[in-house]
């Protein structure tokens, strides 16, 4: 079984969609190791501030079958402009790593923005921060020590989740 860790973002109705897309997760893979939600602003454009984490499941399928069934998810939870790269989602959902696998399709594995967005590699680190990241043979938790904190600024929330 693979290791794949998801990015898990909203801006638009936050508290709601973030259980939404972890229950998505959850009905499909099972049980999962979510990371602690944090916010922060957005990126790229102005808008509402994101609640955003990382969640990691094991499972059997492929890059491009876990890519298609978060598309769905998104789709379904209300995301229907796919086009805009920064812009407010109701939900966002990507796969950061599979493994240690290094591809360019049909997804970008690992995802160039690990390194690059606090909101991001600081869930990302505090779940997985042992690991090495597969092209910067870096572990996580050391990319995120030399981030440089003043370009993103994340803040972690008090987030209750609903027992089932």
């Amino acid at each position: 079984m693979a290791k794949v860790y998801i990015s898990i973002g909203s801006n638009i109705d936050r508290e709601r969609q973030i259980i939404a897309g972890v229950d998505s997760l959850k009905a499909k893979f099972g049980e999962i190791e979510l990371s602690s939600v944090y916010e922060c602003e957005p990126v790229g454009f102005v808008g509402d501030y994101f609640y955003n984490l990382v969640a990691m499941v094991n499972t059997n399928a492929t890059p491009a079958e876990i890519g298609q069934f978060l598309k769905d998810v998104e789709k379904d939870l209300g995301r229907v402009d796919f086009t805009k790269k920064f812009s407010a989602r109701k939900m966002d959902l990507d796969i950061l790593l599979y493994d240690d696998l290094v591809i360019d399709y049909p997804v970008q594995l690992p995802r160039d923005e690990i390194p690059k967005n606090a909101y991001v590699l600081q869930p990302l680190a505090e779940i997985a921060g042992e690991l090495l990241h597969p092209i910067l043979k870096q572990s996580y938790a050391a990319l995120w020590q030399q981030y440089n904190k003043s370009t993103q600024i994340l803040r972690k929330v008090p987030f209750t989740w609903p027992t089932n």
